[in-house]
């Protein structure tokens, strides 16, 4: 019979070894990279709204982009963090996305109501958020790969921030693409269908990143 430190020689060489998980910070700084460069190549394909220039002197556009920008960031910086089992030992940075989404919500609550008289509603309508969805598939498909990698104990937590990364990823995208200036048609295509996301993503991140 072997001995006990036989017998751990054994099971250590026969042990292959595991890559040390990157560092949180440095993945979400990858994460945002990415994002930015998707968004502008997406631009370089589709074109964006010719009224842009105009646009980017008007304050509640700065921000309204500001803080979907705030958002998408700190989702994806709190997905990175739920990757690791003790939170990185940052554990109230992950609820960051709650705070994002309430300014992002009196954001868009003042552009509603400086949107007097309405400006004139799209042609199109649901078209928008499939756009978004659309878009939003690629990266969705890399959070969610990267974070697979790791040993989340909040795995619907992660998922919620995962697609939400993804999705506003597409919102940031369709809003410098679409040529309106509709804060009703915005709220009911654009950033609404972000509540049925978040539910999708709490289903997917205990579906996909359970041990």
């Amino acid at each position: 019979m072997e001995s006990i430190e036989d017998l751990i020689e054994s099971l250590a060489g026969d042990a292959e070894p595991v890559r040390p998980a990157r560092n949180p910070f440095l993945t979400w700084l990858k994460w945002t990279g990415m994002a930015a460069a998707y968004v502008f190549f997406a631009l370089l394909i589709s074109g964006h709204r010719n009224d842009l220039a105009e646009r980017l002197h008007s304050p509640i556009f700065i921000a309204e982009m500001a803080s979907l920008v705030f958002m998408v960031c700190s989702a994806a910086l709190s997905a990175s963090l739920l990757s690791f089992p003790d939170l990185y030992q940052r554990g109230r940075i992950v609820y960051l996305p709650l705070l994002s989404a309430a300014c992002f919500a009196v954001v868009m609550m003042v552009a509603w109501r400086l949107d007097n008289p309405p400006s004139p509603l799209p042609v199109h309508s649901y078209q928008c958020t499939l756009s978004i969805a659309l878009l939003s598939l690629l990266p969705m498909f890399s959070i969610f790969r990267s974070l697979r990698k790791n040993a989340s104990t909040h795995a619907g937590w992660a998922g919620v921030n995962a697609v939400l990364y993804a999705f506003g990823t597409g919102a940031i995208w369709l809003r410098l693409e679409e040529a309106t200036n509709s804060i009703a048609h915005v709220l009911e295509w654009h950033y609404l269908p972000m509540l049925l996301v978040g539910i999708i993503g709490l289903w997917l991140g205990k579906k996909l990143l359970k041990w």
